[in-house]
C-alpha cells in the first residue's frame, strides 16, 4: 500500500481507475452507537452518506438514528431492544459489550438473509458478522476507533490475567464475560478483508502485532468547515481543550503547565465533562483563569474563541477535537498519538506525550508569538480544506471499498 508519510493518508494511487471506481451493490453496515449526531455517530452518518448517495446502500444496523437523510427503510435500529434496559443493572464495560453482541447477533443473521456484497462495521461489533462473511465469501472492512487492542505492544493471546478474570466464580467472572474480549477483537483483526487505520501512529500499531501492511488503508476523519470555522482573534491569550477532561487526553499535564507558567492576560477553557479520575489534578492545579465549561451544545461557537488549541492526549485514534480546532483558525499543540492533522511547525507544535515540560515550552513559545499563532491558524484552516472535509472521508471510503473488493 502507498502511504503520503508526511500527512498520514493513504493514496493507492497504483489502483487502475477501473478498480478505484469499484462499488458494492448492496453495503450492510453496522454500528452499536448510532447514526447522526455526535461522536462516531457522525461517521457512520457519513459513511453511509456515500452508500446511500451512491445507490448501493443495502441495509444499516444501529442502536439509534438522528437524521433523516438516510431512508428509514434502510435502517434497522434497536432504539427499543431489550438489551438496552439492562444498562441499570450492569457496569458500564458490560453493558456496552452486550450491546455490541447484540448489533453483531442482528447483523449477522441479516448477512445471511438479505442480498449482501460488501460488509462494513467497526471493531468489537462484528464477530459473529465476519464469520458469516467469510463463509459466503464477502469482503469486509472493519474500522478501527484506535490504535490496535495490544497498543504496540508483544502480548500473548491470552494473558494470565485474563484467563484469571474469564474463569473467577461467579458472579464476577460471569461479568467478565459479558465485556468485548481482546482475544474476540484480535479475531475480528484476522477475519476482515481490509483494516481502516486512522493514522500513521495506529498504524504502527498494527504493523507492531505482525499485520501485514497491505492489509490497513490509511483513512482519516473529516470535519464539517462551514460549521466549524474561524473567528475574530481573542482578546487574550486563550487556550483552548475539548474533549473529555480525562488522565488519558493530558488534562492533568496541562493544568500543570498551566499553574508553572503563570501566564498574564491568559485563560485556559476546558471543554468537556470531567472525570473523577482528574478531580485531584483540578484541586492541586487549581487558578481564576483556569475556566471549566462543561457540556455545550454549541462547541464551534466557543471552541473558536480561543487562539490556541492544546490536546496532549497520549492515546487516539485520529481525534475529532484536532480536526475541529484546525478548522476553527487555532494554532494546536498536539501529540503525534493525537493523529497526524496537525504538522509541525507549519500548523502547530507536535510534542511528546506525557511530557509536562515540553507542554509548558510549547505553551510559552506561542504565548510570546501571537504573529505565529495567527499564521500557524490560518495554514490549519487550509489543511482541513485541502485534505480533511467530510468530502475528503468520502472519497477515501470510496477507494477502501474499492480496495477490500479488489482483494476479495
Amino acid at each position: 500500500m502507498a502511504s503520503l508519510r508526511k500527512t498520514g493518508i493513504g493514496t493507492h494511487s497504483d489502483m487502475s481507475e477501473s478498480v478505484a471506481a469499484m462499488h458494492p451493490e448492496h453495503l450492510v453496515y453496522s454500528i452499536s452507537a448510532g447514526i447522526g449526531g455526535s461522536g462516531l455517530d457522525v461517521d457512520a452518518f457519513e459513511a453511509l452518506r456515500l452508500a446511500h448517495d451512491g445507490g448501493f446502500l443495502g441495509k444499516a444496523v444501529a442502536y439509534r438514528n438522528r437524521q433523516s437523510e438516510i431512508p428509514s427503510d434502510k435502517l434497522r435500529i434497536l432504539d427499543r431492544d431489550p438489551i438496552r434496559l439492562v444498562g441499570s443493572f450492569v457496569g458500564r464495560q458490560e453493558y456496552y459489550g452486550l450491546k455490541k453482541k447484540r448489533i453483531d447477533r442482528v447483523t449477522a443473521r441479516l448477512i445471511e438473509r438479505s442480498p449482501c456484497d460488501l460488509f462494513h462495521s467497526w471493531s468489537g461489533d462484528c464477530l459473529e458478522s465476519l464469520k458469516v462473511c467469510n463463509r459466503k465469501g464477502i469482503p469486509s472492512v472493519l474500522e478501527i476507533p484506535t490504535w490496535h487492542r495490544n497498543k504496540g505492544k508483544t502480548k500473548p493471546f491470552i494473558t494470565n490475567d485474563e484467563k484469571r478474570k474469564a474463569n473467577a466464580p461467579f458472579p464476577s467472572g460471569f461479568f467478565y464475560r459479558m465485556r468485548v474480549s481482546r482475544q474476540r477483537v484480535l479475531e475480528e483483526y484476522d477475519r476482515a478483508t481490509l483494516l481502516l487505520v486512522l493514522s500513521e501512529k495506529a498504524r504502527e500499531t498494527f504493523l507492531a502485532a505482525g499485520i501485514p501492511d497491505e492489509k490497513l488503508f490509511m483513512l482519516p476523519r473529516g470535519v464539517n468547515p462551514e460549521r466549524f470555522h474561524p473567528a475574530p482573534p481573542p482578546p487574550i491569550f486563550r487556550v483552548g481543550f475539548l474533549g473529555s477532561l480525562i488522565k488519558r487526553k493530558g488534562v492533568h499535564l496541562l493544568l500543570e503547565a498551566w499553574k508553572r507558567l503563570n501566564l498574564k492576560d491568559a485563560e485556559l477553557l476546558l471543554i468537556g465533562h470531567k472525570h473523577a479520575e482528574i478531580e485531584s489534578a483540578f484541586a492541586e492545579y487549581a487558578l481564576p483563569n483556569v475556566r471549566l465549561s462543561g457540556f455545550v451544545a454549541d462547541v464551534p461557537a466557543l471552541l473558536s474563541t480561543c487562539a490556541v488549541h492544546a490536546f496532549p492526549s497520549e492515546c487516539e485514534g485520529s481525534a475529532k477535537a484536532v480536526y475541529e480546532a484546525s478548522a476553527c483558525g487555532l494554532a494546536q499543540i498536539t501529540t503525534r498519538e493525537a493523529g497526524d492533522v496537525v504538522v509541525h511547525g507549519e500548523t502547530g507544535l507536535v510534542i511528546p506525550p506525557n511530557d509536562v515540560d515540553a507542554l509548558a515550552s510549547a505553551l510559552e513559545y506561542l504565548y510570546r508569538r501571537p504573529e505565529l499563532v495567527a499564521q500557524m491558524g490560518a495554514q490549519g484552516r487550509r489543511r482541513i480544506e485541502q485534505m480533511f472535509t467530510w468530502d475528503h472521508y468520502r472519497a477515501r471510503l470510496r477507494q477502501a471499498y474499492a480496495h477490500a473488493q479488489q482483494r476479495a
